[in-house]
């Protein structure tokens, strides 16, 4: 990013997501969320362009892209479905994890297949009686000769029985966070479940589910990183995360944005279109003046998470704060212009509402947001 403007290939980058999604998503969306399909094609179609490892390491297979660029592909999706683009940011952040902190044994026998879609990956931290407090969990690991032996749940876990590729945080120590090793588990090792499909929303071109793991042996070789590091690990994946839910969040608005737009200019109500009516024109002005000031700090701080910036953290913070909350603003004004159409599935606005109302809870509630935000002021 050259000062306030995109490189030129960054706007190509751009550019091929937004074909991409006019072309693969946008049409079908609709039809996905009314009939709670899983577009795992399309997923598929989309790592063939390299946006299923968009900063996994080209050593490994991935196209060895920053933060930034990964926002803008993120953004572009989401603008056709936030929950398909979402799906796709969470598999990037397995394949990451395992990319940036796996052995090259691990790396190997996991990662062509992701990279290529041809395997899927869920990020398994939440569990049923720790959310925001993540460093409470109590899926357990026991290390039993070159084996690790996992008891315990994972909850929300997008991809869950879907998927074959579960990135799971498990305690193999003491209390809090430094007893916490991430793991990676097979969909077929013996004794992984699967809960049934939540009923969520939104998001719902996406499977959900709780995994559940009885004494299910998993060799050692499947650690990423070293006992104790998993908390660690598990939170640097989380700032790129924040990043791209931020992204889904600004897209959607965007599409919301657009749409009120024309809206407005096509109906006409006392004679005149409502978007000759300056109390219409405000709220579009406000819009998207929220909209962009939101997307301008999501890319400002993408570049710092790409630099390693010492206040990474704090600004992929603010920035999914913000981004989430003004899109979710956003999206609910475009709906109110929309009056009672707006209200009608016969219009995406009221689909794009659904699915940007989980961004402020998920990657970190915006509540927990804010702790972190102080947190890192009060180091100064």
């Amino acid at each position: 990013m050259t000062q306030f403007d995109l490189t030129e290939d960054q706007s190509a980058i751009q550019e091929m997501a937004r074909r991409f999604t006019a072309q693969a998503i946008t049409p079908h969306a609709a039809e996905w969320d009314e009939r709670h399909l899983f577009p795992r094609d399309v997923v598929k179609a989309a790592a063939e362009l390299g946006f299923g490892a968009i900063y996994v390491s080209e050593e490994s297979g991935g196209i060895g892209l920053g933060r930034l660029e990964a926002a803008l592909i993120m953004e572009a999706m989401a603008y056709g479905c936030p929950s398909t683009s979402a799906f796709i940011s969470i598999h990037n952040m397995a394949a990451w994890m395992i990319d940036r902190f796996g052995s090259a044994e691990l790396k190997a026998a996991y990662l062509p297949d992701m990279v290529a879609g041809e395997r899927l990956g869920s990020y398994c931290l939440t569990e049923p009686g720790s959310g925001s407090d993540a460093a409470a969990l109590k899926t357990r690991a026991v290390r039993d000769g070159d084996d690790y032996v996992v008891s315990g749940s994972k909850a929300f876990i997008s991809g869950g029985g879907e998927n074959e590729i579960y990135v799971t945080m498990v305690r193999t120590g003491e209390d809090g966070p430094n007893g916490i090793s991430a793991l990676v588990i097979d969909k077929d090792m013996a004794g992984v479940s699967f809960g049934a499909n939540e009923r969520k929303l939104g998001w719902r071109s996406q499977p959900t589910r709780q995994v559940n793991f009885d004494q299910v042996r998993v060799p050692s070789r499947n650690r990423i990183g070293a006992e104790g590091e998993g908390f660690r690990i598990a939170m640097a994946g989380l700032d790129g995360g924040r990043l791209n839910i931020g992204a889904c969040s600004v897209g959607g608005a965007q599409r919301c944005l657009d749409e009120a737009l024309g809206y407005t200019r096509e109906r006409r109500q006392f004679g005149r279109a409502i978007a000759d009516f300056q109390a219409t024109q405000f709220t579009l002005a406000d819009m998207e003046t929220e909209l962009q000031a939101a997307r301008m700090l999501l890319y400002a701080a993408a570049v710092k998470v790409s630099e390693g910036a010492a206040d990474r953290t704090r600004f992929a913070a603010m920035a999914k704060r913000l981004a989430t909350d003004t899109g979710m603003a956003v999206v609910d004004r475009a709906l109110q212009l929309h009056g009672g159409y707006g209200y009608l599935q016969d219009y995406p606005v009221e689909r794009f509402f659904r699915d940007l109302r989980v961004h402020r809870i998920l990657e970190g509630t915006n509540e927990i947001m804010r702790v972190i935000i102080a947190r890192e002021m009060m180091k100064a």
